[in-house]
């Protein structure tokens, strides 16, 4: 090992030495450790910045999160012009979300023996594909399948761009790193889906697609240029990876994402309603709550990273309760515009349990890195349809738009009693 490798071992050391969590190290904390000289360049002679990777990485995340969250902005405007009505473009939003359901495990098995740097080319090459189409889609049923196609790769790319990202960094720094891999979504909330709402109203809706397709590109020209070339690990195959779903701790973390992040979008999918009818705001207003929302997210993120590196198990903790009381806050607050912004803000910051959540599946996955990290995003995912499908049963039954908030609150303490589980679990 070079110099570099040593200082990082010795900071490893330092850090189990002072580490009194439950949780034992697992063997994929010390591969990550003793692979970093496969990953400290693009060529013999070329050593990485690792602020020019994670920026790469992070622009593919950008890219995923203009898409996702403006194709709901667009939803008025490809609808009239698909010829359909709204309750019908709605399943174009849910396909997408089921592509990245399906995509996540089945891309991160399949692709097992191909080198991290090449799959995350491909996946965003594959991406730029699904959002070109979607842009050209002729009819609704079209659309349905490119939709599809453009989730495939959503979760694998941020599972495996996590992996890539902690290989990069000190034991005592990963979270961070993944971090700052996330930011490229948030930062989507605050400035991409914005742009491209604003392209989609002013050039077309397939303008609000096209630019996410060249965004993907410029994302695979940067991975090409900036991440380091490296090998499949010995014994990598599908069955090896399949092997994480064995593992009682991966399926308590991701069910740790799934029950307490639906909390959030459970109040997220309806705030705009909820700003309307309840604080009484103009539409004009709406877009600028929803860019707070995304600076708490951000901000949140960030927060979380430099948490996690120090305590993971408490700070997760800590993030669910956390996002149990500002969630239960929200019908308090919802009657006022200054209140409800700075609720909004804080509900967002509860979005740094993401990185969170990925870090802990790299101690417990061992050598099934790449499944566990991808299913974190079909587990977000699952919270993403879980948490509007509960809020929008309080709104029908007649408790409000506020009681989203209560159902949030309700979804994050089921988060935390399962990250209880976890922890004790670990200690038998």
């Amino acid at each position: 090992m070079g110099g570099v490798d040593r200082s990082v071992m010795h900071g490893y050391f330092m850090l189990r030495r002072s580490n009194s969590l439950p949780f034992r190290e697992s063997p994929a904390m010390t591969l990550a450790a003793n692979d970093r000289s496969l990953d400290v360049s693009t060529s013999a002679h070329a050593p990485v910045s690792a602020g020019l990777v994670l920026f790469a990485l992070a622009m593919g995340g950008f890219a995923i999160g203009t898409t996702e969250f403006a194709a709901m902005s667009l939803l008025p405007y490809f609808s009239a012009g698909l010829g359909i009505d709204e309750p019908t473009a709605g399943h174009v939003i849910s396909i997408y979300a089921l592509g990245v359901v399906v995509g996540a495990p089945l891309i991160a098995v399949l692709a097992a023996r191909i080198p991290r740097r090449t799959l995350l080319i491909g996946l965003m090459g594959l991406f730029a594909l699904g959002n070109g189409l979607s842009a050209l889609a002729p009819t609704y049923h079209w659309m349905l399948v490119f939709r599809f196609l453009s989730g495939l790769p959503h979760g694998a790319y941020f599972g495996v761009a996590a992996l890539v990202a902690a290989s990069l960094s000190a034991p005592n720094r990963r979270a961070q790193s993944v971090a700052r891999v996330m930011l490229g979504l948030t930062v989507a909330t605050i400035l991409g889906v914005p742009a491209a709402s604003w392209m989609g109203q002013v050039l077309g809706w397939r303008s609000g697609f096209a630019i996410v397709a060249g965004l993907a590109l410029l994302t695979v020209v940067l991975i090409a240029l900036f991440a380091p070339r490296d090998t499949v690990q010995p014994g990598a195959s599908p069955l090896r990876e399949l092997g994480a779903l064995k593992r009682r701790q991966v399926w308590l973390t991701l069910a740790t994402g799934a029950i307490g992040f639906g909390g959030l979008f459970a109040v997220y999918t309806y705030v705009a309603s909820t700003l309307m009818v309840v604080t009484e705001v103009s539409p004009a207003f709406v877009p600028v709550v929803l860019a707070i929302f995304g600076m708490g997210l951000t901000a949140g993120t960030l927060v979380a990273g430099w948490a996690a590196d120090r305590a993971l198990v408490p700070a997760t903790a800590a993030m669910l309760l956390w996002s149990a009381f500002w969630l239960a806050a929200f019908p308090f607050a919802a009657g006022n515009i200054w209140a409800v912004s700075l609720v909004i803000f804080m509900i967002g910051s509860g979005g740094g349990l993401g990185a969170m959540l990925q870090t802990r599946l790299m101690d417990v996955a061992d050598d099934a890195q790449t499944l566990a990290a991808a299913l974190n995003h079909s587990a977000f995912n699952t919270a993403n349809a879980l948490g509007p499908w509960l809020g929008g049963m309080a709104i029908a039954a007649g408790y409000g738009w506020t009681s989203t908030g209560w159902v949030g609150a309700a979804l994050a303490l089921g988060g935390l009693a399962i990250w209880i589980v976890a922890v004790l679990d670990a200690r038998r």
